[in-house]
Order: structure tokens, then C-alpha cells, then sequence
């Protein structure tokens, strides 16, 4: 039985939920009632800290609460009330994949003029990542993200995001994806101007500034949901869009990744561990604003749809 978690917004603090055949819970209270103490008193991050054991008690209550939602309507939530926060609310590291959609590096190359690598397995090149800052970075579903002070060309960047569920260390391709745990809609917000810094010559290995580029406070919307591996199937052929208010801007597939999601976590894994809550954000495809020289600004709202993921609208304010 298909099943989604996310984190909402309650008086008492953040809480967990489950969704089950399109109805949402709270999941404390499903637990409770269906006697689920593996789950009792835990939140979507510490599931992650030992998913093996929490997805098994959550297939378990999945299905015990689509055969028997009458005994649980004392759990359920009007989603349409909820106040929905990143799925995932305390992330260890987010790892960011650079140009890694055949169409986008097309497009960008065109746009910037530049000889960019449409085939980097062939050259030899390997993947390509920046980190993202944690928690001050996240921003949920329907969440209003605040135009950041200095800059002028604030970008959009449909994506999915990888959340890992077991630790990954020097693993190979073929078992990559063994230690995801789930998927999620995400938006790598870019400040594309402050990439480069004012009056640093061009020469010098301090004109890059990938921190303000990629790390501002709400740079990393997340949701609306989380979804478990197990019911996404391959992560390389799942429809990808983005809409800015309400005009379809960004319309791929992930079968456009340079490098897959299995590739991408093999290669950090050679690096540095990949921990449970660690977060990979896997590239974005052709149709951002950098391509046409246009830029966000407030009172813009933005929506990126994954292929049975959900939506995730964010609004700049």
C-alpha cells in the first residue's frame, strides 16, 4: 500500500504525518491507535536514522489503515488547513548536482556561448556537485521565500531530490540505490549574479562565491511530501515540470540526467560517507531564467511537479 510522509506545522511544533489513499494523518496519533510502538514519538528525520526498521513498520500501518480508515478517523488532518514544512527538517548535508540535463547544458550552452560537455562519460569528466547550507536553506509547500538583499537574478531550478536512508560508503553503481530511502520535489533557488564576485580579477581562485550563489535563507524549497523508494520504481524516467506563475517554463524527463541518481551517489560515496538525512539534488532540465535573461522577482509563484511526487508551489516575497 502506497504511502507518503510529510511534516506539518501544529501548536505544539512540528509534527509527522502519514497520507494513505489520499487521506492525510497525523501519524503520532495513527500510531497510537494502531498500537505501532516502533513509530510512537518519532519524526521523519529519526525514521531516516534507522529506515530500515521504520519502513517496515510504516508498510505495516500503511496497510492496516487502508483497509480499516473508519477505526482511524480520530487521526486524520484536513490537508487542505495544514501548514506543510519541508518534509525532512533537520538535513545533514545537501549535495547539489551542476549541469546534469543534456537539455539544460544545451541550453545553457547556446545562451552563454560556451562549448559545454554533452556527453562528460565519454570525455572522461565525472559528476559535478556543490553543497547547499542545511536547515536556514529549507522552505516548504506553499512556503513564502524572501527575495534575497543584493541580487537581481534570482533563479529557478526544478529537481529531484534523493534522500538517503543508509549509509553509503565507496558503494558501487549497481548497489547505489540501495541506500536511498525516498524522493522528493525540490527547487534549487539561484542568485546567478552572485556567482561571480565584483572587482575580483578573473584570474584569481577567489572570483567564485558558491555560497551566495546557492545558500540563502528559503534556497532549498522541499515536499510537498516525501515518498518511500519502493513506490517510485526508477528514478531515471519520471516527467519533470516547472511553472512560473502559471506559464509552463521547465517540461523534461530524468532520463535526461547526464548522470543518474545510482552514478551521483556512487561517486560521493568514493569521497566522503553519505549519511541517513543527507539530501542530493540531481540537476535541473532545460527552462531556467539564466537561458532568456529572466529573473524572478516578488510576488512570483513557482510550481515544480515530479511524476508521483506531488507539487510543490513556493512563492518570492
Amino acid at each position: 500500500m502506497k504511502y507518503q510522509l510529510f511534516t506539518y506545522e501544529a501548536a505544539d511544533g512540528p509534527r509527522p504525518g502519514l497520507v494513505v489513499s489520499n487521506r492525510w494523518y497525523d501519524l503520532a496519533k495513527l500510531s497510537l491507535l494502531a498500537n505501532a510502538g516502533a513509530l510512537v514519538g518519532n519524526d521523519v528525520d529519526s525514521m531516516l536514522g534507522r529506515w530500515d526498521e521504520a519502513s517496515v513498520a510504516l508498510d505495516g500501518l500503511a496497510t492496516q489503515v487502508s483497509s480499516e480508515q473508519s477505526e482511524f478517523a480520530g487521526a486524520e488532518l484536513n490537508a487542505d488547513g495544514l501548514t506543510l514544512l519541508p518534509p525532512v527538517t533537520r538535513p545533514g548535508a545537501i549535495y547539489g548536482a551542476g549541469a546534469n540535463y543534456r537539455d539544460h547544458v544545451e541550453a545553457m550552452g547556446r545562451a552563454l556561448n560556451q562549448r559545454l560537455i554533452l556527453d562528460p562519460k565519454k570525455e572522461g569528466v565525472p559528476p559535478w556537485h556543490f553543497l547547499k547550507s542545511g536547515r536556514a536553506t529549507l522552505s516548504g509547500h506553499k512556503g513564502k521565500v524572501r527575495f534575497p538583499m543584493r541580487t537581481e537574478k534570482l533563479d529557478w531550478e526544478a529537481e529531484l531530490a534523493v534522500v538517503i536512508g543508509r549509509t553509503a560508503s565507496h558503494v558501487p553503481v549497481e548497489q547505489a540505490l540501495e541506500h536511498v530511502a525516498g524522493y522528493m520535489c525540490a527547487n534549487d533557488l539561484s542568485a546567478r549574479d552572485y556567482l561571480v564576485r565584483a572587482k575580483i580579477d578573473a584570474s584569481s581562485p577567489f572570483r567564485f562565491d558558491w555560497i551566495g550563489h546557492k545558500s540563502f535563507n528559503g534556497s532549498c524549497p522541499l515536499g510537498p511530501v516525501f515518498t518511500p523508494a519502493q513506490f517510485v520504481g526508477s528514478p531515471e524516467n519520471l516527467d519533470i515540470k516547472l511553472w512560473l506563475n502559471g506559464e509552463l517554463r521547465q517540461d523534461s524527463n530524468t532520463r535526461n540526467h547526464l548522470y543518474g541518481v545510482a552514478e551521483q551517489i556512487a561517486h560521493i560515496s568514493q569521497r566522503v560517507d553519505l549519511l541517513p538525512g543527507d539530501i542530493i539534488l540531481t540537476g535541473t532540465p532545460a527552462g531556467v531564467g539564466m537561458e532568456s535573461g529572466t529573473f524572478l522577482k516578488s510576488g512570483d509563484v513557482i510550481k515544480v511537479w515530479i511524476e508521483g511526487l506531488g507539487e510543490l508551489e513556493t512563492q518570492i516575497v
